[in-house]
């Protein structure tokens, strides 16, 4: 039964690795050596635009209910909004984001056999951006055996979450070494910058920071230095992201390939979620006029609903995410300027970086989360009560203005508004009385079961090394 079962998975895995990186693409190029598999630039437009895709449905899906953007109503199981997760739900992104590694594993490749610095480091950006996902999502996965069907390995180990970062963190720095002297490449090939070299750098460099202050609670791995090299000491080897223009989105077009995986739903299924009374709330204090690109009016005005009400106990439905965001281009987003900008505001914040102020960082990200929706920032913004820095605030309460506002910034981006959190409690969330779980926030996704029944063994390794394969169990950066 078991080989039955690795000879099925085989298979499956073999036709969506063939299948699912060409849907809706044309050919973009002729390979003029005649090698017997797509080059990187008929590749990677397609793993992008999935990678993103996915992301984006399950952003809907999970991180807006377990971070209080929407609240989809009802007193059955599975209401991820009181923290409680089917099982079920672990399948799809894990599943989804192994075949865009297996593609690609196959840009890097095109890109050495077509001598493309540029394409080798983009492969290497993405690879780190799709595993960070992976293992912050899950935990300890498999890394150094992934994606090695061809070579035999169909049931591959788990590594460490600490060996995978540390890992990461070298294929960032030799993607920004390549792309030292890397060439553009074909416009058409690259959704998020038009084939610019020079702007994946940028990236490259601005996600290595996302990532180092990610592990930055864990003493040994001295990301803090690495933070402060890059913004302080050495700044001209690390270029990052300057402006909104610099950020990673793929924005979608409305014409094919590049439509939102949102624009085919209907709109009474978008709307069903209402949005919560947490993230309808701080858009009103401030005035924010993101919420009228982002909400509906009920009854004249902008409300939402608490989170985690009891069963049996509805509140009356307020307002919803308007409609206009199923085409959304924005929503494609993988990283922006503000968050960078919010994460240097941390790292100055607790003394890492010193180049520039906390607050100069903190005012830069809110402004321009706001301009990015093309938005005026209202007369006196960086004033009001709620949003002003203060230096003598304590440390606390400057984690908390930034992220608060970083929350915002992160609005619709894969996991990250959930994994910041996990990170440092901040936002502050209310607690609704029926929320499930303990009323704990859970701290990761549980293994997809088909791993456990194909890959028993190595799964088994996993469990005894990480802990209870549940959602309780903290992954390693998590841990004291």
């Amino acid at each position: 039964m078991k080989t039955k079962a690795y000879i099925i998975l085989a298979i499956f895995v073999a036709a969506m690795c063939t299948t699912s990186c060409t849907k809706d693409f044309k050919e973009l190029s002729i390979n003029p050596n005649t090698v017997d598999h797509a080059l990187p630039q008929a590749l990677l437009a397609p793993v992008i635009t999935d990678i993103v895709a996915g992301n984006m449905n399950r952003s809907q899906r999970i991180q807006n209910e377990l971070m209080q953007v929407t609240v989809n109503m009802g007193d059955g199981e599975g209401k991820i909004f009181r923290y409680d997760i089917r099982k079920s739900e672990a399948d799809y992104l894990y599943r989804n984001w192994y075949l865009d590694l297996t593609n690609l594993n196959d840009v890097y490749k095109g890109g050495v056999e077509t001598a493309s610095n540029t394409y080798q480091a983009i492969a290497l950006i993405c690879r780190s951006w799709v595993f960070s996902m992976l293992t912050d999502t899950y935990g300890d996965v498999p890394f150094y055996e992934a994606n090695m069907g061809k070579e035999g390995i169909f049931t591959p180990k788990f590594d460490k979450q600490k060996d995978i970062y540390t890992e990461l963190f070298k294929q960032l720095e030799e993607a920004n070494t390549l792309l030292k002297t890397g060439a553009d490449v074909p416009a058409s090939s690259d959704p998020l910058y038009a084939g610019k070299a020079a702007s994946w750098r940028k990236f490259g460099n601005s996600l290595y920071i996302r990532l180092l202050l990610r592990l930055s609670g864990k003493v040994e791995m001295n990301t803090p230095a690495k933070i402060a090299e890059m913004i302080d000491a050495n700044p001209a080897n690390y270029p990052i992201m300057t402006s909104n223009a610099e950020s990673a989105i793929l924005r979608w077009s409305g014409t094919a390939p590049y439509v939102s995986p949102f624009a085919t739903w209907r709109p009474a299924d978008w709307y069903t979620p209402k949005l919560a009374s947490f993230f309808v709330d701080n858009l009103n204090a401030w005035s924010d006029p993101r919420i009228g690109r982002w909400a509906t009016l009920s009854e004249g005005e902008y409300a939402g609903i608490p989170s985690g009400y009891l069963p049996g106990q509805p509140p009356a439905a307020k307002s919803t995410l308007l409609t206009t965001l199923q085409t959304e281009p924005l929503l494609g987003n993988v990283m922006n300027f503000s968050e960078l900008q919010f994460a240097l505001a941390e790292a100055a914040a607790k003394g890492w970086v010193t180049s520039k102020s906390a607050q100069l960082f903190y005012e830069t990200g809110v402004t321009n989360a706001i301009t990015l929706w093309n938005l005026q920032v209202p007369a006196g913004y960086l004033g009001f009560a709620q949003i002003k820095w203060d230096d003598s605030y304590t440390l606390e309460q400057k984690m908390e203005l930034i992220h608060k506002q970083k929350y915002y910034a992160l609005f619709f981006t894969d996991l990250e508004q959930w994994f910041e959190y996990r990170r440092t409690g901040h936002p502050v969330l209310p607690k609704g009385a029926g929320l499930e779980n303990k009323g704990t926030m859970p701290a990761r996704l549980n293994y997809p079961f088909y791993v456990q029944t194909t890959n028993t063994a190595n799964y088994n390794a996993a469990v005894a090394a990480q802990g209870v394969d549940d959602i309780n169990t903290q992954v390693w950066w998590q841990k004291p």
